[in-house]
């Protein structure tokens, strides 16, 4: 379905966005993993998909590096198609403990490096009048939890941006969306998990059920993989008329 295009995801060498370039890989797109921690193993993973894979370093706080990976993505293999804007990261505290240097790092890594990937890519996908951006939000995008004031104000600002970006492409052949999951079982929220176990002697799996059990209502994590199969409808025909939804998948979180 996807043979010959390219598809730049960022945050993607673990995790969700992992999971989105492997399901993208399989529909044919060539892909272009951006990240910290272990590359060669997912380019691995990639490529045994049967498809060119490339990788860049660009540090997501960083507009200039930003910048170079969008030209280095286009000299590679002609132009982005699909940008998938995944980068995250999180601090937890309440708002009047909150380190001014981690909401600026948080707003930089959530909020405008989505923006400054989006605002670099849709030239050329107007161009070619096809392209997709899809944003990874996040439940948090649709509702709030405390001591997440940085998270969950970079992600309304996704849903946000999603909704302005399909409304300036919404009579092109591009298209914007948000996918906004509840807890995924990623390396995070396993960081997350280990917290709560080892703070009050619980083993992991109680730990796991309280944690789900706080806000949602399925009690089981969405998987990368469901994730990934959602960025593949949104990249599918079924979908061309599908503009600015932040869809959430989510076990129920935000039908409470």
């Amino acid at each position: 379905m996807l043979n010959g295009k390219t598809a730049l995801v960022t945050g993607s060498t673990s995790g969700i966005g992992l999971g989105i370039a492997k399901a993208l890989a399989k529909q044919g797109a060539n892909i272009v993993l951006n990240g910290f921690g272990d590359v060669e193993g997912p380019k691995a993973e990639i490529a045994k998909l049967g498809v060119k894979v490339d990788y860049h370093g660009a540090d997501m706080s960083k507009p200039a590096e930003i910048e170079d990976m969008m030209k280095y993505a286009a000299s590679k293999f002609g132009r982005v198609d699909i940008l998938v804007n995944n980068a995250g990261i999180q601090h937890v505290a309440k708002v009047e403990d909150f380190p001014p240097e981690r909401w600026d790092a948080v707003i930089a890594i959530n909020l405008s490096s989505a923006f400054h990937a989006t605002r670099l890519a849709l030239p050329a996908m107007k161009a070619a009048n096809w392209g997709r951006v899809i944003n990874v939000a996040s439940v948090h995008g649709l509702v709030a939890s405390v001591e997440k004031v940085a998270y969950v104000a970079a992600k309304h600002g996704i849903v946000g941006m999603t909704k302005v970006t399909a409304l300036e492409t919404a009579t092109t052949g591009v298209t914007c969306n948000a996918i906004c999951p509840g807890w995924v079982l990623t390396p995070l929220v396993q960081k997350q998990v280990d917290a709560k176990a080892s703070a009050n002697g619980w083993t992991n799996e109680e730990a796991t059920r309280r944690l789900l059990g706080e806000k949602e209502p399925s009690m089981q994590f969405t998987t990368p993989e469901e994730l990934g199969e959602l960025a593949v409808f949104f990249c599918s025909p079924a979908a061309n008329n599908v503009r600015g939804v932040a869809w959430n998948m989510d076990g129920g979180w935000a039908a409470q």
